[in-house]
């Protein structure tokens, strides 16, 4: 197999994998901040901001899979 037709299999599921684990990590994290939130509500703002901060952060990495995705297409 050449490397050309490899990546034309590899890239598109690289990009859904990593779309799939960002899903669940950001479904995760707004989940448990959510619970937290309805636990403790005087606590919501501080909640609030570091679930967006990590949401961010979560959001980021699957970008820098797009991303590396789009540099290596040239390859092809």
């Amino acid at each position: 197999m050449e490397v050309g037709t490899a990546l034309s299999f590899a890239l598109p599921l690289a990009v859904a994998i990593a779309a799939l684990g960002s899903g669940l990590g950001l479904g995760r994290a707004v989940s448990a901040a959510m619970e937290a939130m309805g636990r403790q509500p005087e606590a919501a703002g501080k909640i609030q901001v570091g679930m967006i901060i990590g949401c961010a952060l979560i959001e980021a990495l699957t970008i820098y899979a797009l991303a590396t995705v789009f540099l290596l297409m040239g390859k092809i």
